[in-house]
């Protein structure tokens, strides 16, 4: 069974023909032309507005026209994670799904039914001509993943609709209200190289095997950070040998949180097989420590060929590392009014070092724009103490509920209807464009929807089939009850 014999047939088509287009965040040229020829195709009014984003729009039905404007909204880039034994070109290669019993799946990849669903559920609704609606507008953004860019470079003005009916929310039977805001930050430490002394071996250090996931959804499930779990290996052997660094890679997103890390070390050839000892014991600590939550951790520390790689400034890497371990990760402060929700956090992302710089990238969210900027500034605090220089960029602020809106109404009546139980009015550590495009288009009720996906960032990434289903019906049921506009 392939993607394709799926129900709703269109929906799985649509999402098919996506799988078909490398899409990554940055690289969304191939999924613009698809998504313009879609709409020729289909006879289907469709437009690049000048910055990237598709707008498609379509009339109402026959006796409709006097409903609210709906825009359904989606995003068309995909986090590009791939298992370290997949080979996978995300520029090139097409995704290859797999019918998981009552998941989808991809083999060793990211997905990406975040937000590929969410794009062929509203392809879906223009294709479709038995369904009832008022005047349509689909608005498909790009970058969404990486930067909001899509999100940030729309227009007040262009589209015209008065409901945005966005379609990334990943957990079927709820109605999403509400996002954390975000804010980037990077700390950057300069440092030398010199020659590896006499004497020393070189050694490189893997971290692999955790889980990672969305730093948004999933860093209150209190995941290993593949950074902080190698930089406390490096900091007990600068500690206790005369070891030096090479260099540090780990994780690639700012928003995935990073499943694996790797580093270089010298280390003296008298020491090597105590500094092995070292190593394998502070791994054991950690997979000790993340028994549960990441089972399948896995480390090796393997010899370089000669010669040996340079090495990083000893004062440098010394205070890197212990800013990186001493750094803010994960939950904050979880919400006081919605159990359960995030309310600030923050992903320790990405560490590299590179023509002379070791960047620490992290990604700060919160429901709270003061707590976000207090968050952020302990970091700023940790780096710069340490030596680097830290900045921020990318900064927008949450989506704030408004609850007990007609509209609002009629999705849980039309849930309850078609169901037999309410729907769950909820909102998100995720970041959504909403609150961006909001800003801009104040007259707007937003809600957020979507089927059920689990480890969206990540090559485990799943939607559940049969709520795809459901949130088409749930979707088409709605959009024939939009109320009359005044």
């Amino acid at each position: 069974m392939t993607i394709k014999d799926l129900q709703p047939k269109a929906v799985w088509e649509n999402f098919y023909g996506l799988t078909r287009v490398p899409r990554p965040s940055k690289h969304e040229g191939k999924v613009q032309e698809y998504l313009l020829q879609w709409g020729k195709d289909n006879g289907i009014d469709v437009k690049r507005d000048k910055t990237g984003n598709i707008i498609f729009t379509a009339p109402a039905t026959p006796g409709m026209e006097n409903r609210k404007g709906v825009i359904m909204q989606a995003h068309m880039d995909m986090v590009p994670q791939k298992s370290a034994d997949t080979v996978h070109d995300f520029l090139t290669d097409p995704i290859e799904t797999r019918v998981l019993g009552e998941w989808v799946g991809a083999n060793g990849t990211t997905l990406g039914a975040d937000n590929g669903i969410g794009i062929a559920l509203a392809l879906s609704v223009l294709q479709d001509k038995t369904l009832r609606h008022g005047p349509l507008e689909v608005l498909v953004t790009y970058d969404e993943e990486t930067g909001m860019s899509g999100a940030i470079a729309l227009e007040p003005g262009v589209l015209k609709g008065d409901i945005l009916l966005n379609l990334d929310s990943e957990d079927e039977g709820e109605l999403c209200t509400g996002c954390a805001g975000g804010l980037n930050g990077l700390a950057d430490f300069s440092y030398r190289t010199y020659a590896a002394p006499e004497g020393y071996v070189g050694y490189r250090i893997n971290v692999k095997g955790l889980k990672g996931g969305h730093s948004g959804m999933d860093i209150s499930l209190y995941r290993g950070n593949a950074n902080k779990i190698i930089c406390r290996i490096l900091l007990a052997l600068i500690s206790e040998y005369d070891v030096k660094v090479a260099s540090i890679t780990g994780g690639s997103l700012r928003n995935a949180i990073p499943f694996e890390a790797e580093a270089e070390i010298l280390v003296p050839s008298a020491d090597a097989s105590k500094v092995r000892k070292l190593v394998e014991a502070k791994f054991a600590e950690s997979k000790f420590e993340y028994r549960y939550s990441d089972p399948d951790a896995t480390m090796s520390c393997v010899k370089l060929p000669a010669p040996a790689p340079r090495y990083i400034s000893p004062k440098v890497i010394s205070n890197a590392v212990k800013a990186i371990l001493a750094c803010p990760h994960g939950v904050e402060r979880m919400s006081d009014t919605l159990p359960g929700l995030t309310e600030t956090s923050t992903n320790m992302a990405m560490v590299r070092t590179e023509k002379g710089h070791l960047t620490v990238t992290s990604l700060t969210r919160s429901s709270i724009d003061s707590a976000k900027m207090a968050l952020s500034d302990s970091i700023r605090s940790v780096f710069e103490l340490a030596g680097a220089k830290y900045t921020t960029s990318g900064g927008y602020s949450g989506w704030t509920p408004v609850l007990g809106t007609p509209m609002i109404q009629i999705l849980q009546d039309t849930y309850k209807r078609l169901f037999g139980k309410d729907l769950r009015i909820t909102a998100t550590h995720g970041g959504l464009e909403c609150a961006i495009m909001g800003a801009k288009y104040p007259n707007w009720e937003m809600v957020s929807i979507g089927p059920t996906i689990v480890h969206p960032h990540s090559p485990d990434e799943r939607v559940k089939i049969d709520t795809v289903e459901m949130v088409w019906n749930f979707l088409t049921a709605v959009l024939e009850n939009i109320p009359v506009k005044e």
